[in-house]
């Protein structure tokens, strides 16, 4: 298909056009609403766009274009949904002479992932020994179909022959990750993924990029099986069950991470639909950037044995680092996630671990001091695990409650812990002062990003401002948020990035039809005040840092910074 042909349709048929015959619409403003297509509700929550030609529906989640809403509504593909409109549209869909649509490269690998979904989606039947193992693990049927669990036969060619019917290539299917050339028989091409309970890895717009395989022969050594890294499916970008837990960390104000697809998907089957997990690797700077989108708060949940401890330090760290507070939930020894909420109760038990989490450092103390009964042994470990978490703590406050738990837990002094500060490591060591005219610029944008609710206000605003571009309204926001931040607003494709969809229509809703300045007002007073104040805080950690390292000119910035900030809050009340 030619990549118009989508435009064409959509210039042919409005949303309203698509979504009409399914849901009884009213006029709501600059929307439609109506009672959501997708559950049982009294309240109408699904909300149609006719300007962007878009959805949202905010019981359930979930929003999309004219395409999306068709797949949802017939349960088809892409593919089937495009036919469903091209005929309504009179569009005629243009196909490369003898192969399938013509899409680019992207595309092309995202149908082919779809495709072996739906291959994988319809092996796997029930009474099948891989459904039984799946329920034999704590699984509903329910779950099952929901994540669309799959089967990966026992079979060299399974799949390459299955979608080679479809017109797909085996270079292609490699490059998707999908299939593999054997070394010695250079040409031969085979399945890549065999016997295994297969889990679909969606993007987080939902769509599926790659592919765990869970072996089901207890023989075979690599027990877990991820897809390789393709332009689709980056490990260090990507963090599994993200589509479907970002507006419950949102909500929730905190992320739960696990290892594992068994983990994930009992403990969203348990309620915790804020739970997100790592694809075969270490937590990176995109997956923390990405996590930072929802909610500043972590909460992790690996397993209790050394590897497990291992991972969640280096996780730890990493987080505490990029400024988020992080927790760890403390598992009986042989346990993970799943083993518990799979038990009578388990839900509440797991909820109750949860409750009973600890700040990291302390998780640590907690642990080793548990197992290390040798006082020399211990002191070391706590220096080299424990305290590089208090040193990567942003908080003074949180640093100092952290060194005088650890001063008691080891026998010694608040002064001896802090003067070990600086042997945890290079991250540990005390930064030096900003130059002179950094505070205040540094502290602002920072303070714009640092808490969910600071972050929820300043996310509203570009929303506001991209759903209204043309607007008094959008011109007012951009030129308030300048002055507030002291830099102009993400915008253009990178306001585009900023913000999703359920924030443009939440922004309608708040804004009206016709902008409302008012509300614009008020959303700009709150923004600045909640920025002015973490960055008096921010501002004031940084006064403490110069008078202990830095010099007059350092001390004298940083308090210049702190008298500004309090002014403007005084002046605001």
């Amino acid at each position: 298909m030619a990549t118009d042909t989508v435009e064409k349709i959509k210039a042919k048929l409005s949303i309203l056009e698509v979504v009409q015959p399914y849901v009884k619409l009213a006029k709501a403003g600059r929307y439609w609403r109506g009672l959501t297509p997708f559950g049982k509700e009294k309240t109408p929550s699904f909300y149609v766009n006719p300007e962007r030609g878009s959805y949202y529906c905010f019981s359930t989640s979930q929003g999309g274009d004219h395409f999306t809403f068709i797949e949802k509504m017939e349960g088809v593909d892409f593919k089937g949904a495009l036919k469903i409109l091209a005929e309504k549209a009179g569009v005629e869909i243009e196909y490369r002479a003898g192969g399938p649509r013509d899409t680019g490269k992207l595309d092309r690998l995202r149908d082919a992932a779809r495709e072996a979904e739906n291959f994988f989606a319809g092996g796997l039947e029930e009474g099948s020994d891989a459904y039984l193992y799946a329920t034999s693990r704590g699984l509903t049927p329910d779950t099952i179909r929901a994540w669309n669990l799959g089967l990966a036969p026992d079979a060299w060619r399974g799949l390459l022959e299955a979608l080679g019917t479809l017109g797909y290539s085996p270079k292609e299917l490699a490059t998707a990750g999908l299939v593999k050339e054997a070394d010695e028989k250079p040409g031969t091409w085979y399945d890549r993924f065999r016997n295994r309970l297969m889990f679909p890895i969606r993007d987080s717009a939902g769509r599926t990029v790659a592919f765990t395989g869970r072996a089901l022969d207890p023989n075979d050594q690599a027990k877990y099986l991820n897809s390789p890294e393709t332009e689709l499916f980056k490990k260090s970008e990507l963090l599994f069950g993200m589509d479907r837990a970002r507006d419950a960390i949102r909500s929730r104000g905190f992320a739960i991470l696990v290892e594992g697809q068994f983990d994930l998907l009992l403990l969203h089957q348990a309620g915790f639909q804020n739970t997100i997990a790592l694809s075969g690797t270490a937590l990176s700077d995109a997956h923390l950037s990405l996590i930072k989108r929802y909610a500043d708060n972590l909460m992790l949940c690996l397993d209790a044995d050394r590897a497990g401890l291992a991972s969640s330090a280096r996780s730890a760290h990493a987080a505490l680092a990029a400024g988020m507070r992080v927790k760890a939930v403390r598992l009986p020894v042989g346990k993970d996630p799943a083993d518990i909420v799979a038990e009578e109760d388990g839900a509440k038990t797991f909820a109750q671990l949860v409750k009973d989490s600890q700040s990291v450092a302390e998780f640590f103390l907690s642990v080793l001091s548990s197992e290390e009964k040798d006082e020399l042994k211990l002191l070391r470990q706590v220096e080299e695990t424990v305290l590089p978490l208090v040193s990567a703590t942003k908080s003074p406050l949180e640093r100092q409650r952290l060194v005088d738990i650890i001063a008691r837990a080891l026998s010694t002094t608040p002064e001896a812990v802090r003067s070990a500060l600086p042997k945890a490591g290079p991250d540990a060591r005390p930064q030096a002062p900003r130059a002179p005219g950094d505070v205040r610029k540094s502290a602002l944008e920072s303070a714009s990003k640092a808490t969910s609710v600071v972050k929820g206000k300043r996310d509203l605003v570009l929303a506001a401002i991209a759903s209204y571009p043309d607007s008094g309204l959008a011109e007012r926001l951009i030129s308030e948020y300048s002055r507030i931040i002291g830099a102009p607003p993400p915008l253009g494709d990178q306001l585009i990035g900023e913000v999703d969809e359920r924030l443009l229509f939440e922004a309608g809703l708040a804004f009206g039809e016709t902008p409302d300045t008012g509300a614009g007002d008020d959303l700009l007073r709150m923004f600045e005040r909640a920025v002015l104040t973490e960055g008096l805080h921010m501002a004031t950690v940084e006064l403490r840092r110069a008078e202990v390292v830095g010099g007059e000119e350092a001390i004298s910035e940083a308090a210049n910074a702190c008298k500004e900030f309090s002014t403007r809050l005084a002046a605001m009340h």
